[in-house]
C-alpha cells in the first residue's frame, strides 16, 4: 500500500508588531557591543595622550644632558644624570619608570640595560620624538625615545673604522595609570548606556503600540459590524499606509454584495418558478381526490388528472436538475478537474441521447463532424482541455433548447469544426426555429429569461448554464441567425414554416498535442463506439 505523505505542520502566524519590533531593536542591540569596542579604543587614545606628553618631556630633559667629547682621535658620548631628574624618575608610586641612554656606538651610558633598542622599522630622524609599546620584565611598557642631535658631532667613519652613530635616549613607563584612566572613561560612557538602552526599548515599544492602535480600532469596527452590513469601510478613518488594504477589502465587499444579491435574486426566481409546477401538482391531486370522494369513476377524467400530475412533476424535476447543473457550472473547484476531452465523442454521444425525443417531435436531428482531411491534419481529433461532465451539460442544454423551439418538420444540427491551424475547436448547434431577435440575444443568457411570444415550457436556465460553463473554460458563446434553407419533403408534410433559425457557436482552445503515453480519456465506454460509428455527416431523420 502506498504510504501517505505526512501533512506539513501549520505555519506559525506572524505578528506584525513583533516583526517591526525585532527589526528596530535587533540593529540597536548589535550596534551596542560595537559602540563599547569603539569607546574602549577611543578611551585608550585619550588616556595615552597626557602620559605620553610627560614621557616626552622626560626624554627631552635627559637628552640635554648628553654631550660628545673627542679623545684619542675618537668621539665619545658622555651623560650625567642630574640629581633632580633622578628623583622625578622614581617619584611615581603607581607605575615603574625606566630610562636608558646609549652612546655613539650603542654602548650603555646610563639606565636600564634590559630596555629593548628600537628596530630598523622604528628608526627616526635626529631630534624627532617617537613612541612605541614594548615588554620589559614581563610587563607591557610605553616607551618614548629619541636619537639626540648633539651639536659639533661628526657623523663619519674615523681612522679605527668604528661606526659613529647618534646617542639614544629612552624612557619607559608601565601602564597602570593609563589603564585606570581608560577604565574610568569607559565607565563614564558605558554605564549611562545601561540606563538609556532599556529606556530606548520602552520608548520604541510605546511608539509601536501607539502606531498600530489605528489597526486595532479598524479591527474592532469591522468586528462590530452586522453580518448583513456589506457597505464600504471609510478609508479616511484608516492610516494612509493601510488604505490599499482597506480599498481591497471594500472591493471584496462590493463583489460579495453583488454575489449575494444575485444569489438572493436567483433563489427568489427559482422559488417562483418551482411554485407553478408544484401548484399544478397540488391542484390536480386535489381534483382527483374530489372526484374519488364524489364517487365518480370516469377513467378518462382520472387519467387526465394523472397525466397533468406527471407533466407537473416532470417539469419540477427538470427545474431541479437545471438548478443543480447551474450550481455545478458556478462551482469554481470544477476548474481544477480539467482533462483532455474529445469534443466529437461528447457531441455524438449527446446527439444519440436526444434521437428518441427528436423522432417523437418529428425533427431532423443530425451531427456533422470533422472530415477525413481534418483527421489527417490532426490525428488526435478535436481535443480540448476541460471538464467532461460540464461540457456534456453544455451540449445537452444547447440541443434541448433547439429541440424545444424548433417546430415539427424542422432541423437541428450539431456541428464540430476543425481549425486548419489547430488553434481552436468550434462547436455549433443550429436550428430552423423562429430565431431570436437581436435585442434579446444578450438577455436570453440571463437566468429564467424566456423569449417573448413563445409558448414553450422551460425553466429559462439552459442558456445561462451554457454561458457559465463557457466562462469556466475561457470561451465565449455567440448567437446569430442560422438562415437555413427549407429542406424539401419535410416542411410541406409538417406544415410548419421555417424561421430564420438560431446558431450558437462556441470556440474552445485546442489542446496541445499529447504524447503516446498520455492519450485523452473517454468520457464513458460508449464514446469510442459512438466515434467509430460516426461519419463526417450523420442525421436522425424524422419519420414521414
Amino acid at each position: 500500500m502506498p504510504t501517505e505523505k505526512p501533512t506539513p505542520p501549520p505555519r506559525e502566524q506572524r505578528s506584525l508588531f513583533g516583526e517591526i519590533l525585532d527589526w528596530m531593536l535587533a540593529p540597536l542591540l548589535l550596534l551596542w557591543p560595537m559602540s563599547v569596542v569603539l569607546t574602549w579604543l577611543v578611551a585608550q587614545g585619550i588616556a595615552n595622550k597626557p602620559f605620553d606628553r610627560e614621557l616626552g618631556e622626560m626624554v627631552r630633559v635627559l637628552s640635554k644632558e648628553v654631550a660628545v667629547r673627542a679623545a684619542d682621535g675618537r668621539q665619545r658620548a658622555e651623560f650625567k644624570l642630574p640629581a633632580g631628574a633622578s628623583e622625578i624618575l622614581h617619584a611615581d608610586e603607581a607605575d615603574d619608570i625606566y630610562y636608558q641612554v646609549l652612546g655613539l656606538r650603542g654602548e650603555l651610558l646610563s639606565g636600564e640595560a634590559a630596555l629593548p633598542v628600537p628596530g630598523d622599522e622604528d628608526r627616526a630622524p635626529l631630534g624627532e620624538l617617537r613612541f612605541r609599546d614594548e615588554t620589559l620584565n614581563n610587563d607591557t611598557v610605553r616607551v618614548a625615545y629619541m636619537w639626540v642631535n648633539v651639536p659639533g658631532r661628526a657623523a663619519e667613519r674615523l681612522i679605527d673604522r668604528d661606526t659613529v652613530s647618534a646617542p639614544l635616549v629612552q624612557v619607559a613607563e608601565t601602564l597602570g595609570k593609563r589603564s585606570r584612566l581608560a577604565t574610568e572613561i569607559i565607565k563614564g560612557v558605558i554605564l549611562p548606556q545601561f540606563v538609556i538602552l532599556p529606556l530606548a526599548v520602552l520608548l520604541v515599544w510605546l511608539a509601536l503600540a501607539r502606531g498600530i492602535a489605528p489597526l486595532n480600532e479598524l479591527q474592532q469596527r469591522i468586528r462590530r459590524r452586522d453580518a448583513s452590513d456589506l457597505s464600504p469601510i471609510d478609508e479616511r478613518e484608516a492610516p494612509e499606509e493601510v488604505s490599499p488594504l482597506v480599498r481591497a477589502i471594500n472591493d471584496l465587499l462590493t463583489r460579495l454584495d453583488q454575489s449575494m444579491r444575485s444569489q438572493k435574486h436567483f433563489l427568489a426566481d427559482a422559488a417562483h418558478q418551482l411554485k407553478t409546477p408544484l401548484a399544478g401538482l397540488r391542484t390536480q391531486a386535489e381534483l382527483a381526490q374530489r372526484q374519488i370522494d364524489a364517487g365518480q369513476s370516469d377513467p378518462q377524467a382520472l387519467k387526465k388528472s394523472l397525466q397533468q400530475i406527471a407533466r407537473s412533476s416532470q417539469s419540477a424535476a427538470h427545474m431541479v436538475n437545471q438548478l443543480l447543473a447551474m450550481a455545478r457550472a458556478e462551482d469554481q473547484t470544477q476548474a481544477m478537474q480539467h482533462q483532455r476531452v474529445n469534443l466529437a465523442h461528447l457531441a455524438t454521444d449527446t446527439v444519440h441521447d436526444f434521437v428518441p425525443r427528436a423522432i417523437e417531435k418529428r425533427i431532423d436531428l443530425g451531427y456533422e463532424g470533422p472530415d477525413v482531411q481534418a483527421l489527417t491534419r490532426h490525428p488526435q481529433g478535436p481535443v480540448v482541455v476541460g471538464h467532461a461532465l460540464l461540457l456534456r451539460e453544455l451540449i445537452r442544454n444547447l440541443i434541448d433548447n433547439a429541440l424545444q423551439y424548433t417546430p415539427p418538420g424542422g432541423t437541428v444540427t450539431v456541428r464540430v469544426l476543425d481549425d486548419p491551424f489547430g488553434q481552436v475547436v468550434v462547436l455549433q448547434v443550429e436550428d430552423s426555429g423562429p430565431g431570436i431577435a437581436p435585442g434579446e440575444r444578450e438577455q436570453v443568457f440571463q437566468p429564467f429569461y424566456r423569449s417573448l411570444g413563445t409558448n414553450v415550457d422551460g425553466s429559462g436556465l439552459g442558456l445561462a448554464i451554457v454561458r457559465e460553463i463557457a466562462l469556466q473554460h475561457g470561451a465565449e458563446v455567440t448567437l446569430e441567425d442560422a438562415n437555413l434553407r427549407r429542406r424539401p419533403g419535410l416542411t410541406e408534410q409538417a406544415e410548419a414554416p421555417h424561421g430564420p433559425g438560431a446558431r450558437f457557436t462556441l470556440r474552445l482552445r485546442a489542446a496541445p498535442l499529447a504524447s503516446a503515453a498520455q492519450p485523452e480519456p473517454n468520457v464513458n465506454s460508449e464514446s469510442a463506439a459512438g466515434s467509430s460509428q460516426s461519419t463526417s455527416a450523420s442525421r436522425a431523420p424524422a419519420p414521414t
